[in-house]
C-alpha cells in the first residue's frame, strides 16, 4: 500500500521532470514552448467563452424557472412504468448540459434522500456512466471549428441513454 501511495505522490513531479528532461535532450526551449502553448490556450478560452456563458445562463434559467420540475412531472407516468426514479429526471437532463449543475442536483438528492438510498446510489452510478454532451460538444467543436457534427450528437445521446439504463440496471441488480 505504501508503494502505491508513493507512486501516486510522485507521478506528477516525475512527469514534469521527464518532459523537461526530454526537451533538454532535444535542445528545445521548454519554457518558450510552454508560454506559446499557454498563449494559445488563452485564445481558445476567449473563443469559447460566449458558448460557456450561454450554457451557464441556460442552466440557471432551467433551474430557477421550474422547467425541470415541469419536465419531471410530465415524464412521471413513463418513469413509473420503467421503474425510473422520478426524482432523478432533473439530474438526468442537467447532466447533458452542465456537470457542475448536475453535481448541485446530486448533492440535493443526497441531502433529501441520503447517499446510501436506492436513489442516491442510482444517481451516483448514473453520473459516472454519462457525459455532459452539450457542453463537451460545444467546447470541443468550437475549438476546432467543426460546423457539421454529423452523427456525433445522436451517437452521444444513444451512449448516454445506454449509460443511464445500465446505471438503473446495475443499481437494481446490486441494491
Amino acid at each position: 500500500m505504501k508503494i502505491m501511495l508513493f507512486v501516486s505522490d510522485m507521478i506528477i513531479p516525475l512527469t514534469f521532470i521527464i518532459i523537461i528532461g526530454y526537451g533538454y535532450l532535444k535542445k528545445v526551449n521548454v519554457y518558450e514552448v510552454f508560454i506559446k502553448g499557454a498563449e494559445e490556450g488563452f485564445k481558445t478560452v476567449l473563443g469559447i467563452l460566449p458558448t460557456l456563458i450561454g450554457l451557464m445562463v441556460a442552466v440557471g434559467f432551467l433551474r430557477v424557472s421550474g422547467t425541470l420540475d415541469l419536465i419531471s412531472n410530465f415524464l412521471s407516468p413513463l418513469c413509473e412504468v420503467l421503474g425510473y426514479p422520478k426524482e432523478a429526471v432533473p439530474l438526468t437532463f442537467m447532466r447533458l448540459v452542465s456537470s457542475s449543475a448536475a453535481t448541485g442536483l446530486l448533492l440535493d438528492i443526497f441531502k433529501n434522500y441520503g447517499a446510501d438510498s436506492f436513489l442516491g446510489r442510482f444517481v451516483s452510478i448514473m453520473m459516472s456512466s454519462t457525459e455532459t454532451i452539450l457542453y463537451t460538444m460545444s467546447v470541443y467543436f468550437m475549438c476546432v471549428k467543426v460546423t457539421k457534427t454529423r452523427y456525433t450528437l445522436a451517437g452521444a445521446f444513444i451512449a448516454n441513454l445506454a449509460g443511464i439504463l445500465a446505471a438503473l440496471w446495475i443499481t437494481k441488480l446490486l441494491f
